[in-house]
Order: C-alpha cells, then sequence, then structure tokens
C-alpha cells in the first residue's frame, strides 16, 4: 500500500467520522502539512496522520509540532498504519491508532478529543483560509463570494426560477451553520 493510498483512506475515514469538511495534505504556517484533517460541528477538528513504515513513524516525532504538541493540530489525533505495524503504547499522549486491515479502517485505540490548544485552533484557522484563497485563485476572474451565489445567477437566467432539482442555498444541509454547539 502507498502513502497516497492511505491518505485515500483517511480522507473516507473521517467521512465516515461524520466529518463534513475534510482536507488533505495542505500547509499551514505552522509547517504542519497533515495527511487529512477534518471539521465536525462546534468546529471539532480530527487530524490523521499516515505512515506506512515505522522508520516514517519514528521519524515523525522529531518534528516541532509533534515534540511540542500545543502547536498541533487536531482536536482529535490519530495515526493510520497497516495493520500490525504500531502498538498502542508506542503512540504519544492522547493519540488514537487506525488500522488498514485490507479494505477496513479499524479504530485500535480512540483519540482524547481535547489535544488542540488556542495555538493549535489559530493555524487550523490559517489552513482553512489559506485554502479558502487557493479556491479563491483557481476560480478567477470571479471572487469567492460570488462564487458561492452561482445559484442565484441561475434564477436570473431562469426568469427568476431555479431549474428543476435545484433548491435555494437557504435550503442547502450545512450543518456548520447550526446552532448546536454541544454535538461533536
Amino acid at each position: 500500500m502507498t502513502h497516497a493510498q492511505l491518505v485515500q483512506k483517511a480522507v473516507a475515514w473521517l467521512r465516515s467520522y461524520r466529518c463534513g469538511v475534510i482536507l488533505s495534505e495542505q500547509a499551514c504556517l505552522s509547517g504542519e502539512m497533515p495527511d487529512a484533517i477534518g471539521w465536525k460541528r462546534a468546529c471539532h477538528s480530527v487530524l490523521v496522520e499516515c505512515k506506512i513504515s515505522r522508520a516514517d513513524f519514528l521519524a515523525d516525532r522529531d518534528k516541532p509540532f509533534r515534540r511540542k504538541q500545543e502547536i498541533g493540530l487536531g482536536c482529535e489525533r490519530f495515526y493510520l498504519t497497516p495493520a500490525a505495524m504500531l502498538r498502542p503504547e508506542e503512540l504519544p499522549a492522547g493519540w488514537g491508532l487506525l488500522e488498514c486491515h485490507n479494505r477496513k479502517i479499524k479504530l485500535l485505540q480512540p483519540a482524547a478529543k481535547n489535544l488542540r490548544t488556542a495555538t493549535g485552533f489559530r493555524y487550523e484557522m490559517n489552513l482553512l483560509l489559506a485554502s479558502l484563497r487557493r479556491v479563491e485563485i483557481r476560480i478567477e476572474p470571479r471572487n469567492l463570494t460570488e462564487f458561492l451565489k452561482w445559484k442565484n445567477r441561475l434564477a436570473e437566467y431562469n426568469q427568476g426560477a431555479l431549474p428543476e432539482g435545484i433548491v435555494p442555498a437557504e435550503e442547502e444541509p450545512n450543518f456548520f451553520l447550526e446552532t448546536d454547539a454541544a454535538s461533536n
């Protein structure tokens, strides 16, 4: 299994873990480039680092955001590895362990849910804003706001009505806009 294949599995696992927004292999100001990170309700973030060898896992320990856990990303943090590569007792404090068994991801050890600090939150915001900026650059000459209002343009072209099967933006499901802050 390649690292890229393991990252794809991490992204799919984050979806199944109810993360609504997921990024993979995007850099942030701290220097951390998470293999996969997703956000659930109430800005709860879940980081997954993919390691295909023990040497890769051991080298990961020396990164600044691993040595100083308070600058790391993720309320929850997991390693995803091939089966039987790591033992739970080898993990940093609070980290969870996911293993890839053929096509299935098995949770061997859950992660603590409170690992992110205020500094980590700022780095996550940097990661999200930098990613949004990359989107805005790619959709030029329109800006991001205009792009998000594309349904308004469709309605204009159709004498005020949206095409069949298209719902207004205010009716789109987006649990990030719901007020239920207690749910993760």
